[in-house]
């Protein structure tokens, strides 16, 4: 089964708090929203306490063309994912001419060519890598990403494939806009970039325990297209973001995961290591509530919420680092799952060999 070899991340510069965030839109917003100090308790309720943006606060306060932000996003993109993708090859013991594939994900900038084909030219990475490049996956596309390159290594045992995820979320705030979806969105996004390594079985990188993914399981929610994305317009990209998620949690979320875990054998009380994207505090104690879980399992997630917030895709590989750095032991098992537009969730077995 294939391997997650390592995981690497790279931190983008200009560190804030919430506090500082939540100021900065109470002087763009308060003259919008006579109720505003209300709608501001959604800074201080979402355990968030840092993030980190590409841009210092300052920047935000201005308004920037969708031009200008999409420049900026491919100039950071290209600069912190090559640092990501330069250190989990490193961390994996791996050599850059040994990469087959490369996975690029993100939902927050465009490029043509696409993301990694800058990053080969930059790190002088093999030609004739397969490149794979996903757009709009938001949230659940970390997991997506490991899903298909477990797959692409199951049909090419020697592969040792890349998944880059990049999300410069802060570069979508729209400095113009007044909706409320606008003004929660800055008290939850941030960017992260963050880059796995997964090889095949004719890889041996490692002698140690690692996770090993045995299964996957890809689902869409038919016709519910307006619980999260973005809409398009002539600034840039405005956030869709529903307020039933948790509850969409709740009440679709666990019959899913039921589903998978039926078909595998499994039970929630073989969960070792639980790689969950946290979307937010509520989404947490949805799947805390909805699953029966022990708020033990989830601590490695609320971690990262409150450290780096929701950073979209490269989230769950976050998550997934930080359960690297624990070292379980052979036997242990665990389950990833993200959340992501479409409405859609992506969910992964992990078993420790």
């Amino acid at each position: 089964m294939p391997v997650i070899q390592a995981v690497a991340t790279a931190i983008p510069p200009y560190e804030v708090s919430q506090t500082e965030v939540a100021n900065m839109v109470r002087k763009l917003f308060a003259d919008d929203f006579g109720n505003i100090d209300r709608l501001l308790k959604a800074f201080d309720h979402g355990q968030i306490e840092t993030r980190q943006f590409v841009k210092p606060l300052e920047w935000y306060q201005e308004p920037h063309s969708f031009g200008e932000k999409n420049d900026a996003f491919i100039e950071n993109a290209v600069e912190l994912g090559a640092k990501a993708v330069e250190s989990c090859i490193k961390e994996a013991g791996a050599n850059h001419e040994d990469v087959t594939a490369f996975i690029s994900v993100t939902s927050t900038g465009f490029a043509t060519p696409s993301i990694e084909a800058r990053i080969m030219n930059q790190l002088q990475l093999p030609v004739h890598m397969n490149r794979i490049p996903l757009w709009g996956l938001g949230c659940g596309g970390g997991a997506a990403g490991l899903a298909r390159a477990h797959e692409y290594c199951c049909a090419y045992p020697e592969a040792q494939v890349l998944v880059l995820c990049i999300e410069l979320c802060s570069l979508t705030f729209q400095h113009g806009d007044r909706s409320k979806s606008n003004l929660i969105g800055t008290s939850l996004f941030a960017d992260g970039v963050a880059c796995a390594l997964v090889t095949g079985d004719k890889v041996q990188l490692s002698g140690a325990p690692q996770p090993h993914i045995t299964d996957t399981q890809s689902t869409l929610m038919r016709d519910s297209e307006r619980v999260m994305g973005w809409d398009i317009g002539d600034e840039g990209l405005h956030v869709v973001f529903s307020r039933h998620i948790p509850s969409i949690v709740h009440s679709w979320v666990g019959p899913n995961i039921d589903q998978f875990l039926e078909r595998l054998g499994k039970h929630y009380n073989d969960i070792t290591a639980l790689v969950a994207h946290p979307g937010g505090r509520k989404v947490l104690e949805a799947y805390e509530d909805t699953l029966v879980l022990h708020s033990d399992l989830t601590a490695h997630a609320r971690k990262i919420l409150a450290s780096h917030g929701n950073m979209s895709s490269p989230t769950v590989l976050y998550v997934l680092k930080e359960i690297l750095q624990k070292e379980y032991p052979r036997g242990a098992e665990g389950l990833v799952t993200a959340l992501g537009p479409g409405f859609s969730s992506e969910l992964l077995w992990l078993e420790w060999r």
